[in-house]
């Protein structure tokens, strides 16, 4: 055991050129875990990223948003929430780079902060991550309950918060959710594959409804007029939905968590992060666009509809509308379930390696290679979601944008830390490219932009505050964590720091970053538990 421990303690992760070095410790640690397969190419990952950022919202939602922000609010929101998300990609680039490891923002948390919130960043990207592969699949069974009404909408059951909840409906969630799942399990090339193509084709299809629309002779530009809505002030409308950006954009962090899978050098992972974003942003612009083109926009809102963007495209364009749109919403579905469910198994996978939850989760199928336990977990308790009804769901995942913020916030921090000022003397163990003081403040800019997005979802007054039912939402899940990670204690005094940063790196942490933190070279009983 010890000379395998100081072979893979002496060599980085593959592919990771970075990697940190250091002296082994003088403890013994359990054996490094079996590491991921490197078969994720640069356009495969560019799409997991699209394909996860954009989702079933910018097909299902755009009246919503016209609601509350017009479109000239709408548009501008977004776009500002995409470039704040470009900043925030500075830290990801440097993360990925040093530490390309499955886990992502839990391994940077680990590595800045210790252990304890490295836990508390996967416990609420975990619920965050599982709620979006849930709601997805809740998104593929409103689109046919709204284009087969006679079908889907056979056996009613109940109604909760307003929703009726229909047996067939109900079944095609639980359907994609099983298909997607075992997909997950088959391997993430073939995930990789069909990620790419499902995302060419939702872009062909966007691509042709906002064309569609522009050139039908009842389309006029006055239809978009006022650009904001007449009783709020444009600042408060721009706001509202620049909020729910951490929302509307999340997808492009599911990048780090396959950062283990590249075939490519991770150093070219933030520009493939800033081209999805680019996309996405062009995509939301399109079909908000496109809806606000076809009446009124304000008649349209007032409709009150259940989906609004089919009813609009519909009545301009006839059944080839609805047919573009369907086509939209499916690829954009499918991509958002491939793409989370691989981000929570992975992050889950690192979670077992680094033993906050059962070491179940560190194992890898013995043929496909791929975290199959969280794989079945996720589809497990998202297979009880669609029992719950659309609007009871829609609480979860609003909470779970303030999960997100969190893990925005501790990467933009550990980068600030690793980043250091240009011509400042080099540190010990340090990282390659490091050195600059324009990265850094950058590092520093995206940490107060996730404080300002915890603002804007927390804080009394704000336009994008929480809603009553997602606050409470928010407080259980943070009291089920507290009362887990307690349970978890006594088993987290039997590993040292050290390897715990074996087990989720495959490396020592860079010497600067573990100077004051009291190393361990004792037994693991006598090991810090942070």
């Amino acid at each position: 055991m010890e000379e395998k421990l100081t072979a893979d303690i002496a060599a980085p992760p593959s592919g990771s050129p970075t990697a940190p070095q250091a002296t082994p410790p003088a403890f013994d640690a359990p054996e490094t875990p079996e590491r991921l397969g490197k078969t994720l190419k640069p356009h495969w990952v560019w799409a997991i990223a699209l394909g996860s950022a954009v989702g079933w919202g910018a097909f299902i939602l755009p009246t919503d948003w016209l609601a509350m922000a017009g479109p000239g609010g709408a548009i501008a929101g977004f776009t500002i929430g995409a470039a704040m998300m470009m900043l925030i990609a500075v830290s990801y680039g440097l993360l990925i780079r040093s530490f390309p490891v499955s886990g992502g923002e839990l391994a940077y948390a680990l590595v800045g902060f210790g252990r304890t919130h490295a836990f508390i960043c996967g416990w609420f990207l975990t619920l965050g991550y599982a709620c979006i592969v849930a709601l997805n699949a809740s998104a593929l069974g409103l689109l046919f309950r709204y284009i087969l009404p006679g079908i889907v909408q056979q056996g009613q059951l109940y109604t909760v918060a307003g929703y009726e909840v229909y047996l067939v409906e109900i079944l095609i969630s639980m359907t994609a959710l099983v298909v997607f799942g075992v997909l997950n399990i088959r391997g993430a090339a073939l995930s990789g594959r069909l990620q790419f193509i499902a995302c060419c084709i939702m872009l062909v299809a966007v691509a042709a409804i906002f064309v569609a629309v522009v050139i039908q002779p009842e389309t006029v530009l006055s239809n978009t007029r006022p650009a904001f809505p007449s009783e709020v002030s444009p600042v408060a409308a721009i706001l509202a939905i620049v909020a729910i950006a951490p929302w509307a954009y999340v997808g492009f962090d599911n990048v780090p968590q396959a950062a283990e899978e590249f075939d490519f050098a991770p150093a070219k992972a933030m520009r493939l992060i800033v081209l999805a974003l680019a996309a996405a942003a062009l995509i939301y612009a399109a079909m908000i666009s496109a809806i606000a083109l076809t009446e009124p926009w304000q008649q349209l809102v007032a409709g009150q509809s259940a989906w609004g963007s089919a009813e609009a495209l519909t009545g301009l364009l006839g059944g080839g509308g609805l047919l573009l749109l369907a086509i939209g919403i499916t690829m954009g579905v499918s991509t958002g379930l491939n793409g989370f469910y691989l981000s929570s198994s992975r992050l889950m996978l690192a979670m077992g390696r680094a033993q906050m939850i059962p070491q179940a989760f560190a194992r890898l199928h013995p043929k496909h290679k791929t975290p199959y336990v969280g794989i079945i977990f996720v589809g497990a308790i998202t297979l009880i979601t669609p029992w719950f009804g659309r609007a009871a769901l829609l609480w979860i995942v609003d909470m779970s944008a303030v999960g997100v913020t969190i893990a925005y916030l501790y990467t933009c921090l550990v980068a600030f830390r690793l980043f250091r000022t240009s011509g400042a003397p080099e540190r010990p163990g340090e990282l390659e490219a490091t050195s600059s003081t324009l990265k850094k403040g950058m590092s520093l800019i995206g940490a107060v932009i996730a404080v300002t997005f915890m603002a804007l979802l927390l804080l009394p007054g704000s336009p994008a505050l929480l809603g009553p039912e997602s606050l409470i939402a928010l407080g259980i899940w943070v009291l089920l964590g507290v009362v887990f990670f307690l349970s978890r204690r006594a088993h987290s005094k039997t590993l040292t720091d050290d390897q715990v940063d074996l087990l989720v790196l495959g490396a020592p942490r860079p010497e600067f970053m573990a100077l004051g933190r009291g190393r361990a070279t004792t037994a693991p009983q006598t090991a810090s538990t942070d």
